[in-house]
């Protein structure tokens, strides 16, 4: 199996992992954990996990000036990203969530004309703004009947994730290329949790552990285990062989397979909101992802 190939398939677990997130974690912080004692935990468990290979099998160095680096990752890759995603999803659908997240393709774009200095197309500017328009659909055409799941800033925390999220997978390409995916992550979750623990402390001091069920420790143990650590691990080893852009590609599988997940455990329903504003998204998307002329603005 040749490396592009491996790098396809680390990104479809990744991404089907991520689905199953939508559902598992609201069942987390809708119940036993809030939202940022579990990002707590996420990193702690992290930092634990990515340490521990690194000891037993990665012996590598880093060079001090990339220090930095991974502090700038650890703010848009964990902090910013984990912090504001299980707040967001706490206050939103599974599906909304992950209709937010195919935003991702669009900022990448977006935060890679302004790294890389790319130029933008006067086709794939019309495609962002049909992006953003579905994006803002959803966050604004949704009533408050005040019930937990339908805040609109549920929607639009998740969506401030897809950029930082965006962020990372444009600033961690050079490193990849350097140093082995263990190395990057067990520096950027130590940075990351250092900064999310004063955010998470008191709620983590609050969860009640002799009082968490079965289930609600299984649904924990996935998204430490198998949404931050496998997870996070994929998507950057499918970094040292394809573009962010293409690794950002894989997020409109979610939206799908997180709906399917969704309605099989009846945490959510589709409704006419959500479905115009997926196709707006994906119509944005496409035309962004689509060749174009060389014609610039």
């Amino acid at each position: 199996m040749n490396r592009t190939l491996r790098a396809h398939l680390a990104l479809l677990a990744a991404n089907l992992i991520y689905a199953a997130s939508f559902t598992i974690a609201k069942q987390v912080t809708d119940g036993p954990i809030h939202p940022f004692g579990l990002v707590v935990l996420r990193a702690s468990g992290a930092v634990v996990l990515f340490w521990l290979t690194g000891i037993l099998f990665i012996k590598e160095k880093t060079e001090k000036k990339d220090i930095p680096r991974f502090a700038l990752l650890a703010i848009v890759g964990v902090a910013i990203n984990q912090l504001l995603f299980l707040k967001g999803l706490s206050l939103t659908s599974p599906i909304s969530a992950a209709i937010m997240m195919i935003t991702t393709p669009i900022l990448v774009l977006l935060i890679a004309a302004v790294v890389l200095r790319e130029r933008i197309t006067a086709l794939r500017v019309m495609g962002i703004l049909i992006g953003f328009a579905g994006a803002i659909l959803l966050m604004m055409g949704k009533p408050h009947t005040g019930v937990k799941s339908d805040n609109p800033f549920g929607d639009l925390f998740v969506f401030i994730n897809a950029l930082s999220w965006g962020t990372y997978l444009v600033l961690v390409k050079p490193l990849v290329q350097k140093y082995h995916t263990v190395t990057i992550l067990k520096w950027v979750f130590l940075f990351g949790l250092v900064i999310v623990f004063p955010f998470g402390f008191q709620e983590f001091r609050q969860v009640s552990w002799t009082g968490m069920t079965q289930t609600d420790w299984l649904n924990t143990l996935f998204v430490v285990i198998c949404t931050t650590f496998v997870a996070y691990l994929l998507n950057t080893y499918a970094l040292k062989e394809l573009s962010p852009s293409v690794v950002s590609t894989y997020i409109y599988l979610q939206p799908l397979l997180a709906a399917a997940i969704a309605l099989y455990a009846g945490s959510d329903r589709v409704d006419l909101l959500k479905v115009c504003s997926a196709l707006m998204i994906f119509v944005g998307v496409y035309i962004v992802g689509k060749p174009q002329k060389k014609v610039m603005l």
